[in-house]
């Protein structure tokens, strides 16, 4: 292998120890990493949604957000752009989450829990690459959302990263404008909300994601497109070491625990827990980026990758609201009627926007 494939290799061992490790220190089981998760917990922190189970305000995702844009500012790639069908994209990331929170996790949580032994996430990591096959039928076809422009100002490009800088304040100070209805953070007392590793430590975390991020251009779904397409492995090679360095360390720790059932955070239903992830990669090939993809991307001051993060914090909160989200016991028939809506509109999408 090339030094370039060598790098996003280490880079996926380090991801998937520091996954593992976090969940040592506290985070919830098989889920030392979740993006879908981790925005649904930011929306119930500033009670966008009242499942109490699952309010906190994540450092994880406002490191990774501030390393990509640091990173990219030392690299010289930081550049403010959008406006390529960026309300479409913001709906995109509603249903991008929805089909998460069917499955519970997104494709960096599949792998996860794959290493923690959940054969669940097999199930739905099959699904999640049919999903990412039907996005590549798409592209064939000539699907494409517009071309971004560029800002004569990198301004707007800061926005998204000093909202979460904004968010960390409210954290580190626990700053109350209400006593007695609480917030403007909201925090879980039991549940997967409360579970949770030192704040310091999980923002240093997520620094170093969106670091290694960044330079690897590291994406689950635009690994599988690019092998089905060009048959490159770069970026799979990514994954692969997620899987490995937080394999080796769940085993290490006695996290790991293969099987169907009693997994942590998760449901066997196992038609969902496909079609969940399929809509979830059929969505980000389209998008052109997972959940991780978007949040590296709004950091480098895309702004229609900043467009999805909010749809899918949206999404999170009318996941909660109207019922879709999935619980341990299973997905409800709300969950599972909007699944399938979701994956009825990306065909309609992927349908319409096509070049001539």
């Amino acid at each position: 292998m090339d030094r370039s494939k060598w790098f996003i290799l280490a880079t996926g061992l380090i991801i998937g120890a520091i996954a593992a490790v976090l969940v040592k220190l506290g985070n919830p089981p098989n889920m030392g990493f979740c993006i879908a998760c981790f925005e649904r917990d930011i929306a119930g922190a500033l009670g966008l949604h009242r499942a109490a189970l699952v309010q906190y305000m994540r450092p994880e995702i406002i490191g990774i957000v501030l390393g990509a844009m640091l990173t990219s500012l030392f690299a010289g790639e930081f550049k403010a752009r959008g406006g390529s069908a960026t309300f479409v994209r913001f709906v995109m990331g509603i249903f991008m989450m929805i089909g998460a929170l069917v499955f519970l996790g997104c494709p960096l949580r599949d792998v996860l829990r794959m290493a923690g032994g959940d054969y669940n996430a097999v199930v739905g990591f099959i699904g999640f690459v049919c999903g990412v096959a039907t996005g590549v039928f798409f592209l064939k076809r000539g699907f494409n959302l517009g071309r971004s422009e560029y800002s004569h100002s990198n301004a707007g490009g800061f926005i998204l990263p000093v909202i979460f800088l904004i968010f960390l304040f409210f954290l580190v100070k626990g700053v109350v404008f209400n006593p007695d209805a609480g917030g403007p953070l909201f925090f879980s007392a039991e549940g997967p909300g409360s579970k949770f590793a030192p704040l310091g430590i999980s923002l240093v975390a997520g620094l170093v994601v969106g670091f290694l991020a960044q330079r690897t251009r590291l994406c689950l779904s635009g690994g599988i497109r690019d092998f089905i397409l060009i048959r490159d492995n770069y970026l799979l090679l990514g994954f692969l070491g997620i899987f490995i360095g937080a394999l080796i360390l769940n085993i290490a720790f006695g996290f790991f625990k293969p099987g169907f059932a009693d997994q942590p955070i998760a449901h066997t239903m196992s038609v969902w827990n496909f079609l969940g992830l399929y809509l979830v990669g059929l969505t980000a090939t389209l998008l052109g980026g997972c959940p991780l993809r978007q949040l590296i991307l709004s950091g480098e001051g895309d702004m229609d990758a900043a467009a999805v993060v909010f749809g899918m914090i949206v999404g999170a909160a009318f996941a909660h609201n109207f019922m879709f989200a999935a619980s341990p016991q299973g997905v409800g028939i709300y969950g599972q009627i909007a699944c399938i809506v979701g994956i009825l509109v990306m065909f309609w999408l992927g349908f319409s926007f096509r070049e001539e």
